[in-house]
């Protein structure tokens, strides 16, 4: 347990200073002790739904990292939390409002000081092509993961294996997602249609460039042999599936509060445990000792996809979301404790 812990120290120090901030935040905004302690119960409450979501964005980031160069780990592991703390938890819905009113960057962020409910508005009309975006991605990475020949550890055995018999067929992937934004896009209202339909096709396409962009890196010998082997493409497919789990956390922070920086620290501090949690399976060979894992993680991630799409026509609480991604982890993992067991009980 000692060992573990260390991986955390400084999600521990973050946490301590960041719920510090957010006191001190409440305390200058809502004026004395009770806005002190709403901001600090505030960002708790983020951090912890951070954390929750975030699980199986871990394992999926692990899995990645472990074929990444020490170089291209150290530098997801640095300036990819910043971009994920700063970028996403912060950045992000300051430009959904650009987007989405046509206003300049700083007059959204005076828009988020000034008038946080009419900011927090923007952000929820702009739900629909966020989620559209984010379970297009998030289904390709699923799909790609269970469509495959190769692929010889199967946790939810009858399932995994007639999906890896369909591996063969070029493009299935595509088609899968095809079909299911179709469907969403049948059921949503006209008006919506057109906008969720070009979110989704611009998910597919980004996860798409990515695999481009790694092929490219991985059969180059001269010109790119050294990004190759640093894991620049590599190091872009984590910022981007870390931005696309971010979708539903960011959206779902302002049910809780419409204060931007409160936003910010309370998923930052989530943002933390999960580069932690990165970093203790990659050095401690979690996914090999733990064989289901990574199967569990997927899984999630296709559950998740699915729920951004059901987003876009019912409301789903974010525990909700937190609960079924963690749940298909857990029993992953006790899976994974039970082979483990019988694999050291004498015959």
């Amino acid at each position: 347990m000692k060992d573990v812990l260390i991986y955390f120290r400084w999600s521990f120090v973050v946490t301590i200073l960041g719920l510090v901030l957010a006191g001190v935040l409440g305390y200058v905004l809502q004026g004395g002790t009770s806005g002190a302690v709403t901001f600090l119960l505030i960002g708790s409450v983020l951090a912890v739904l951070e954390i929750s979501l975030s699980f199986d964005n871990a394992i999926v980031n692990a899995n990645t990292l472990k074929r990444m160069s020490e170089v291209w780990q150290k530098r997801f592991l640095t300036w990819g939390i910043l971009i994920a703390v700063f970028g996403m938890r912060l950045v992000f819905p300051l430009l959904i409002v650009v987007v989405a009113a046509g206003v300049g960057p700083w007059e959204a962020l005076h828009l988020s000081i000034t008038e946080p409910a009419q900011y927090a508005h923007i952000i929820e009309e702009a739900h629909v092509p966020i989620v559209g975006f984010g379970g297009a991605f998030l289904m390709m990475v699923g799909l790609r993961f269970f469509f495959d020949a190769d692929k010889t550890v199967h946790w939810i055995a009858p399932i995994e294996r007639a999906v890896a018999r369909f591996s063969g067929i070029r493009g299935i992937e595509m088609a899968v997602v095809l079909v299911a934004m179709l469907l969403v896009a049948w059921l949503l209202p006209e008006e919506e249609v057109a906008t969720f339909l070009f979110a989704g096709v611009a998910g597919l396409v980004v996860f798409l460039a990515l695999d481009v962009i790694g092929y490219l890196l991985d059969s180059s010998d001269e010109v790119l042999e050294g990004a190759a082997r640093a894991g620049f493409g590599a190091f872009l497919y984590l910022e981007v599936l870390d931005a696309s789990f971010s979708f539903d956390g960011v959206i779902g922070a302002f049910a809780l509060t419409q204060d931007l920086l409160l936003i910010a620290i309370g998923l930052g501090i989530g943002a933390m445990y999960v580069r932690s949690m990165t970093i203790m399976l990659v050095e401690k060979g979690a996914l090999a000792e733990f064989e289901y894992l990574e199967n569990g993680a997927f899984w999630s991630i296709l559950v998740l996809s699915f729920i951004m799409f059901a987003q876009t026509m019912i409301e789903v609480p974010e525990y909700v979301t937190g609960l079924l991604g963690a749940g298909f982890i857990a029993a992953a993992f006790w899976s994974s404790l039970r082979v483990r067991k019988c694999e050291r009980s004498p015959a």
